[in-house]
């Protein structure tokens, strides 16, 4: 597959298919990632990978935590909880689309409930990744693990692979702490699902649109 094919290709999956990913496979696509780059090569991701008996606990506690402390869904690192515009509009428009993929009517608390808690089961992917970061680095550091991500998240495409990356998992993160151990010197700061696409499944469909050049780059001394 051509970069640029792999770039319109890669896209985030919301059902996958229960087939398994083999460990070594997850090593490979991890060894690529680490490939990305990093402010001064200090590589600041770390990587919690999930799958079996573990993946399972950590989905049945979440989840369980969650219907009983819903006031817990904050992240424990600062991040703005409100958009203006542009970005709400465009994150409004994939909501809409997705739910009506789901045939999720708006306003229908419980269903859009169940399907925000699909993140914590990964979506049904078979293993999972959380992505964890050292409290004492800077806000810099939280674009070398983007990069990272996205980097994985490519690697995987090539070999057949889907991927959806998963902000909702610096919500809860009490449990994930203490079901993987993570440190108390880290910030749990997102998830992602691993696995292959159901391509029957109607959500898969879902491209989310992009904004032309036009609407975001200026260009200087051309």
């Amino acid at each position: 597959m051509q970069f640029d094919q792999l770039l319109h290709a890669r896209k985030s999956v919301r059902v996958f298919k229960p087939d398994p990913v083999p460990l070594a496979l997850v090593e490979e696509l991890l060894t690529l990632a680490s490939r990305a780059p990093s402010g001064t090569n200090i590589q600041p991701w770390k990587v919690h990978v999930v799958a079996g008996e573990v993946r399972a606990r950590l989905e049945a506690e979440v989840l369980a935590h969650r219907e009983t402390n819903p006031a817990d869904a904050a992240a424990e690192f600062p991040r703005m909880s409100k958009r203006k515009e542009p970005y709400t509009t465009r994150m409004r428009t994939l909501g809409k689309e997705m739910y009506s993929l789901l045939e999720i009517p708006k306003g229908d608390q419980a269903a859009n409930w169940a399907q925000w808690g699909r993140n914590y089961k990964f979506f049904d992917a078979p293993v999972g990744l959380i992505f964890t970061i050292d409290k004492d680095l800077d806000a810099m550091s939280f674009l070398d693990i983007g990069m990272f991500m996205q980097t994985f998240m490519l690697a995987a495409k090539t070999r057949g692979l889907d991927t959806c990356a998963q902000g909702a998992w610096n919500n809860f993160w009490s449990v994930t702490r203490r079901v993987l151990d993570v440190s108390e010197d880290e910030y749990i700061i997102v998830g992602m699902s691993l696995g292959y696409a159901d391509e029957t499944a109607a959500v898969n469909t879902l491209v989310a649109e992009r904004e032309p050049v036009s609407s975001f780059a200026t260009f200087h001394g051309f």
